[in-house]
């Protein structure tokens, strides 16, 4: 394997190993936002789409070269070649093995790589939300505190008025009644915000699951391309053990 096809199949391997790391169940959205955030990758967060569009480039520049190398290799050999030289079949389709491995290699990886950005904005987003979501319950909760302790005065100024003249009860009434309005719109207003938080946390959970699935399912695959590989290299092992013979 050449350097190129090394450094491309170093980088699915190195995607694959990052991606299952992403999908441990263990390690919170919390705990990869505060990694994310952190000053290394702070740093290199300004270059992140030159480094991608770079690195998609290059995949992309391969993938189409390892096509070219398929096609160049599925054209049938000439009749004359064989009778000339008998080992020009065995090389030549040594050769396509080779360009089809090539091609699977930069397809996946060229694939994972948009799998493994989206992954990592949906942590990121599903992170934000959970922090929103705490935000507003803490918010809720402290408004209901704000709504309980405005009740209690209010039934310690009733109590109070008794003793007072009629006007001064009716003015401490009335700011109560315009306190406690304003109190139980912004709670209800928080617990609107409660609960778009978390439908919004609903629907990014169930994009996180879809995703997971679907990385199984091309793992599945991977893992069957890679059976029919290991089948070709054995096959092609076996037609130069033939013509060592």
């Amino acid at each position: 394997m050449t350097l190129q096809w090394t450094f491309v199949a170093g980088c699915l391997y190195t995607e694959i190993f990052i991606i299952l790391l992403l999908l441990l169940p263990f390690i919170s959205p919390s705990r990869w936002q505060t990694i994310f955030r952190s000053r290394i990758l702070e740093s290199l967060k300004g270059y992140a789409n030159i480094y991608f569009n770079i690195f998609i480039a290059i995949l992309l520049m391969l993938f189409f070269e390892s096509i070219r190398e398929v096609r160049k290799y599925s054209e049938p050999i000439d009749v004359e070649d064989l009778k000339h030289h008998p080992e020009a079949e065995t090389l030549y389709h040594m050769k396509l093995f080779r360009a089809q491995r090539n091609m699977y290699i930069a397809g996946f990886a060229l694939f994972l790589w948009f799998v493994l950005r989206r992954l990592v904005m949906l942590i990121a987003s599903e992170a934000t939300l959970l922090a929103e979501s705490t935000a507003a319950r803490r918010q809720a909760e402290s408004a209901t505190a704000a709504a309980q302790q405005l009740l209690d005065e209010k039934d310690n100024s009733k109590n109070v008025s008794k003793e007072d003249t009629k006007e001064k009860s009716d003015k401490a009434e009335s700011r109560d009644a315009v306190a406690l309005e304003k109190t139980q719109a912004q709670l209800e207003q928080t617990k609107e915000d409660l609960y778009h938080a978390k439908l919004e946390f609903e629907s990014m959970k169930k994009q996180a699951e879809s995703v997971t699935k679907e990385y199984d399912r091309l793992m599945e695959e991977h893992t069957k391309l890679q059976k029919k590989l290991a089948v070709l290299e054995g096959a092609g092992e076996g037609s130069e053990a033939k013509k060592d013979n």
